[in-house]
């Protein structure tokens, strides 16, 4: 056991990874959001984390073995994170959390409606998409086809804006 945790206590150790504020954010925007880039995840957060403090939590989580960091061979002055094995199973953690705030917090029907999704589809949903991050981050060959989980989330948000935007009388933004 390292000297430097508090304790071997499992819930312990996962607070000291996760325990602060952004870690969890990051890696969900790069879960759901698919976002790779440093850009895309300091401008795409509707929580606005400081270029700093993303900085710091991207390095943070490349030490713990949560990402991988590369050239992006699409432009040369970018870098590209990637998911390891260790953050992709952490997918079923965020869903948990996302069904336990929609229950217990006062959330947003659209913003809620990925988490319902995904409780709804269950563990069948959650090791699809799994599978779907494996092939996007680490390579592994492409799963079944048909429409990725991420753009199911992604159909059944839009749906929601739609929806509250026609009743509301108006055009939903882009």
């Amino acid at each position: 056991m390292h000297t430097d945790h508090r304790s071997g206590c499992p819930i312990n150790l996962s607070l000291e990874v996760f325990g602060d504020r952004w870690s969890l954010i990051i890696l969900r925007d790069m879960i759901f959001g698919g976002k790779r880039h440093f850009r895309e995840l300091l401008n795409g957060s509707i929580e606005g984390i400081a270029s700093n403090i993303l900085a710091d939590r991207l390095k943070r989580l490349m030490q713990l073995g949560m990402l991988t960091k590369a050239d992006d061979p699409s432009h040369k002055q970018k870098a590209i994170y990637s998911l390891t094995e260790m953050a992709i199973t952490l997918m079923p953690i965020l869903a948990h959390l996302g069904a336990w705030g929609r229950v217990w917090l006062p959330v947003s029907e659209e913003l809620s409606i990925r988490a319902e999704l995904l409780e709804k589809g269950g563990q069948p949903m959650w090791d699809k998409f799994m599978d779907e991050l494996r092939h996007e981050h680490l390579g592994t060959p492409s799963p079944a086809s048909g429409p990725t989980v991420r753009a199911t989330l992604q159909a059944g948000y839009e749906a929601v804006v739609a929806r509250k935007a026609s009743e509301a009388g108006c055009e939903p933004a882009a």
